[in-house]
């Protein structure tokens, strides 16, 4: 499993590709208190059912608050058969918003 920072996804979300999409397994809750502009919110524990959706794309870059329901939601996607997914492990929403990153609400 590939694993990147989140300081990594935010050097190419600005360049990112149509065909690459920021998935956000944090709760819907979370995700309205702000996210990363364009980003698509699934719960961690749901992502197993949008497999066959996200095959489509070139990479998926999955994230969270820290890390851990990313690396949880990656390893489901990828047991999935999914090999585009890009596990934004190291890091999350809560650095983005410390490093005063944009967020969208």
């Amino acid at each position: 499993m590939e694993i990147i920072s989140i300081d990594e996804l935010h050097e190419v979300v600005e360049n990112m590709g149509d065909n690459n999409l920021i998935l956000d397994v944090r709760s819907a809750e979370e995700y309205s208190a702000g996210h990363i502009k364009g980003s698509q919110n699934t719960p961690h524990e749901e992502v197993s059912g949008i497999s066959s959706d996200l095959n489509g794309y070139d990479k998926v870059y999955v994230h969270c608050k820290m890390g851990g329901r990313a690396k949880v939601a990656s390893e489901a996607l990828i047991n999935s058969g999914l090999d585009n997914i890009v596990c934004v492990g190291n890091g999350g929403m809560e650095r983005w918003k410390e490093m005063g990153w944009p967020v969208q609400q």
